[in-house]
């Protein structure tokens, strides 16, 4: 061997040094390491060399966490995910709670509710199933309404299932977003909004679309990065299951963000190719097996999908080219449905979205520098896809419309707060540890600033909601007390569907002559007949019915003004008139 050839080789002893003694080890003394392992430094440590002495067998390394695979920081033992679970519960008990708690399982069933209950016997009188509506709301009422008429009994179940939906919804986001505390933030972002917390107990679809595709997303984020093949299988059934919920509540709402996945599938070309194939085919076997009432439906009732896709239009007024952020922005603070929409109260609507999306396009920027630019990306351009239509083709806005939006984008705009409130180290870091300490107190102003004003618009609607649905109670007493009971007919003007099924009469539609062969829209009810009374809310006796001797009666007592009845001279009974 060439002279100091032995200082190259690490682990090696000089061939000429005296081999060291080991003295009998004692009886307390630890157990000597097996052959051929590394021996420990036993010189040049300790507190004389200022060296930390090794407190751990040098064959033991110790666990260090590993990278994720999107590029954040695993969690080993599951502490944090374990903490971070037990956050989101919460959230979402305090969501079911709060719901209960301000609106109340006592509100009367709306518009919209009762068409879809009446589909069962105990909330009878049935009503017009219209083209736009689907079978997704009755099957979720089908455990209560099934046995039960009780709108009590039937908001208290909903609102479970809201809550539960909730925690499906964020609870992929545990492993799916950089930092498992994302997810019980993001729900509570998305609970805390005033119309969220308002349609919880409704029998409405919107949130369920809305929690469906946050799900999904979630599922779909672990799935395209290639997990093992029993993760993955389970993955893709989620994400499947997701979607199939979310499609069967509103088909035109789920389809547009089930093209943003299976897009972005196809392109994320980093990904293995076997995990984008199955993520693209978990999105479009989900989105198929939720359509499947729908188009049957179509073919049975309507003649085919282009034929219910036209009558959809119809009864919603057509969809042209519109701008209408500016009716969403007003329709922020309300009404439920803005139709006509006036551009009133904008300017806290207006800081709502700005503050919005800068944490959003926060979000995109943390997400792009930390390598994980699909985590923000994907459900930005979801959530975007799902609120373009009612931007740009309807005209007129309602807020529980972008639910699914504001669900998709909550992840996101958590990571860009994230960003603002993390303390960064400079050149200064006693100035950076003020800064941060700043801007998390203003956070903290922010967001009870947040909270309070969304929990007293819950009061406010609330309130609103429960005069305005007792009017149809007042109607239906004025009718009675003209002599209009069941069996019984009604027309009227648009307020007249919920007002005939309260009353237990059959709504005809507009208030026309019956035998003028200009009857109401076909429910397939059977032709025109004669009204037994008129249901009118600002808009006077129809001529006919003037010509006729109709005699038209004011409700009294009403939440809002303009409700009067018009009966015929048959069935007239003395009381105030005015024409």
């Amino acid at each position: 061997m060439p002279p100091f050839t032995w200082l190259a080789l690490p682990g090696r002893a000089r061939p000429d040094a005296p081999r060291p003694q080991h003295p009998e080890p004692s009886p307390g003394s630890p157990p000597e390491p097996p052959p051929g392992s590394p021996q420990p430094l036993s010189t040049g440590t300790g507190p004389a060399s200022g060296i930390p002495r090794r407190t751990t067998a040098p064959w033991r390394r110790p666990v260090r966490p590993r990278p994720a695979p999107d590029g954040g920081t695993a969690d080993p033992d599951g502490t944090a995910r374990r903490r971070a679970h037990r956050g989101l519960v919460a959230v979402c008990v305090a969501f079911g709670a709060l719901s209960l708690l301000l609106v109340g399982p006592r509100l009367p069933l709306g518009w919209d509710e009762l068409v879809y209950a009446s589909r069962y016997a105990e909330f009878a009188p049935t009503t017009p199933f219209s083209a736009p509506r689907t079978r997704g709301v009755p099957v979720l009422l089908a455990p209560v309404a099934w046995f039960s008429g009780s709108v009590v009994l039937l908001r208290c179940w909903l609102t479970l299932l809201a809550a539960a939906a909730l925690y499906l919804a964020y609870r992929p986001w545990l492993r799916a977003a950089s930092r498992p505390g994302t997810a019980a933030w993001a729900a509570a972002g998305y609970g805390s909004i005033w119309f969220a917390l308002f349609y919880a107990g409704a029998a409405m679809p919107n949130n369920y679309v809305a929690t469906g595709c946050t799900a999904a997303v979630g599922c779909w984020l672990r799935l395209v990065r290639g997990p093992e093949r029993r993760t993955a299988r389970r993955l893709g059934l989620a994400t499947a299951a997701a979607l199939a919920v979310a499609t069967l509540m509103r088909p035109n709402d789920t389809v547009w963000p089930a093209l943003v996945l299976i897009g972005a599938a196809l392109c994320a070309r980093s990904r293995p190719t076997g995990a984008r194939l199955r993520a693209g085919a978990a999105v479009a076997a989900g989105v198929a097996a939720g359509a499947v009432p729908w188009v049957v439906e179509a073919w049975v009732r309507f003649g085919g999908v282009g034929a219910r896709l036209r009558a959809a239009g119809e009864v919603q007024g057509g969809m042209r080219p519109v701008f209408s952020l500016p009716e969403h922005l007003a329709a922020l603070d309300g009404p439920l449905l803005c139709r006509p929409c006036t551009a009133s109260g904008l300017g806290g609507a207006v800081v709502w979205w700005l503050l919005l999306a800068s944490l959003v396009l926060l979000g995109v920027r943390a997400a792009h520098r930390a390598g994980r630019r699909a985590a923000a990306v994907v459900p930005v351009a979801a959530g975007l896809a799902v609120a373009a239509p009612y931007l740009f083709l309807v005209d007129y806005a309602a807020p529980r419309f972008l639910l699914p939006t504001y669900a998709l984008l909550a992840p996101v705009a958590v990571e860009g707060a994230r960003t603002l409130l993390t303390r960064r180290e400079g050149r200064h870091p006693a100035v950076s540890a003020r800064v941060t300490v700043a801007a998390r107190v203003l956070a903290c102003l922010l967001a009870a600033t947040h909270l309070g004003v969304q929990l007293h618009q819950v009061t406010v609607h609330r309130g609103i909601q429960s005069g305005a649905r007792g009017d149809w109670r007042l109607v239906e007493r004025a009718l009675r007390a003209h002599g209009v009971t069941p069996p019984c007919a009604l027309a009227g003007n648009r307020t007249l569907i919920p007002v005939a099924h309260t009353a237990g009469c059959r709504a005809l539609g507009p208030a026309r002559a019956p035998d003028t062969g200009e009857g109401p829209p076909d429910t397939g009810q059977g032709p025109p007949v004669r009204p037994s009374a008129l249901v009118l809310r600002n808009r006077p006796l129809p001529d006919w019915a003037a010509r006729r001797g109709w005699h038209i009666h004011p409700v009294p007592g009403t939440y809002a003004s303009g409700w009067r009845i018009a009966v015929p001279p048959d069935t007239a009974r003395p009381g105030p008139q005015r024409r």
